[in-house]
């Protein structure tokens, strides 16, 4: 009789959080810590309820391209991609106007509505900034498909520019919690990560900020990372699930489950209820491609291949948005 009525109390709070949420107050840190401790089908459906109040059916889609690969200074101990590590990785400089364009317009002839350029290294310099202000003049002449940039650290000019030639939105994760970061990369800092993001809204850009969970991370560095990126003003945030890649240090790191992510997208849900909440990284290794995430506070995703490794094709991802009553729409809070 205790479990029953402590099970029944628990279920009158999680209903009582969910209506102080639907009814615009923002929740903190204990109380998110105490929602990831709920079971899981509770949790998962209060979440997708605040998801429908705030964002509808609207479903953020975008694309990647990898448009420089490899040598890249930094030491994040998650990437295939760092000159620190032996992972096979392809290497190349910066892809031509032509070759970034011609991407751009596969992904606008399938309705994706989203672009995003990204490069390998800790910045681009200012030459590869002009040369990605062409490409992106380029992709704006040709095209109508929104134009998302992750070219590192770069400073507010250097975004100004960048916006000019067209682009809207800057990509830019903090990947962990301040407390976390310095155990997942030491080559820069979560300060220097935050400096960039301030950056780019200087600059009248929106922003996309988020993280990888599975680098060894606990519950509560999720939460700090979220409640930063709250702090920050940003509503687009990618979820990525460690894909542990040989070569690098975190290569034998467990592997999250379908069920971590169900429960990691549904506590976001509430700490930042009007964002994208975006599978990104690594959902090709879920075995419903991330399906039951949709179903539980996530609304946006990373459709086609990812930097190094594969992901969904554009096609199997619209079907299963239509199965589920989403409708393709940009999500610019």
């Amino acid at each position: 009789m205790d479990l029953q009525n402590n099970t029944a109390l628990q279920d009158q709070e999680l209903q009582k959080m969910k209506q102080r949420v639907l009814n615009g107050e923002l929740i903190g840190k204990e109380e998110a810590l105490w929602l990831a401790e709920q079971p899981l089908s509770k949790l998962s459906k209060a979440a997708d309820e605040i998801r429908r109040h705030f964002c509808g059916n609207g479903f953020d889609i975008c694309t990647i391209i990898n448009g420089k690969s490899g040598r890249c200074s930094e030491d994040c101990k998650y990437c295939a991609q760092s000159a620190f590590y032996h992972t096979g990785a392809e290497e190349y400089p910066l892809l031509s106007t032509e070759e970034i364009t011609e991407q751009a317009k596969y992904n606008d002839d399938r309705g994706v509505l989203r672009y995003s350029i990204v490069t390998s290294g800790k910045r681009l310099s200012d030459r590869e900034v002009d040369r990605m202000c062409e490409s992106i003049r380029d992709i704006k002449e040709k095209t109508g498909i929104a134009v998302c940039v992750s070219f590192g650290l770069l400073n507010e000019e250097q975004y100004r520019r960048l916006k000019e030639a067209g682009a809207e939105r800057v990509h830019n994760n903090l990947e962990s919690s301040r407390a976390y970061f310095p155990q997942v990369c030491t080559t820069h800092t979560f300060d220097d990560k935050i400096a960039a993001i301030k950056a780019a809204r200087a600059a009248g850009m929106s922003v996309c900020s988020g993280g990888i969970m599975g680098l060894g991370e606990t519950m509560e560095d999720r939460i700090d990372m979220v409640l930063t990126i709250r702090e920050l003003g940003v509503r687009s945030i990618p979820v990525n699930m460690l894909n542990p890649i040989p070569g690098t240090p975190y290569e034998h790191n467990r592997r999250l489950t379908g069920d971590d992510m169900r429960r990691i997208v549904a506590v976001f849900r509430f700490l930042v209820p009007d964002a994208s909440i975006r599978l990104a990284g690594g959902r090709g290794l879920l075995p419903d491609k991330g399906r039951a995430c949709f179903c539980s506070g996530a609304n946006a995703a990373i459709s086609g291949d990812m930097l190094t490794t594969a992901g969904i094709t554009i096609e199997q991802d619209m079907k299963l948005l239509e199965e589920l009553g989403y409708e393709p729409r940009l999500w610019d809070k």
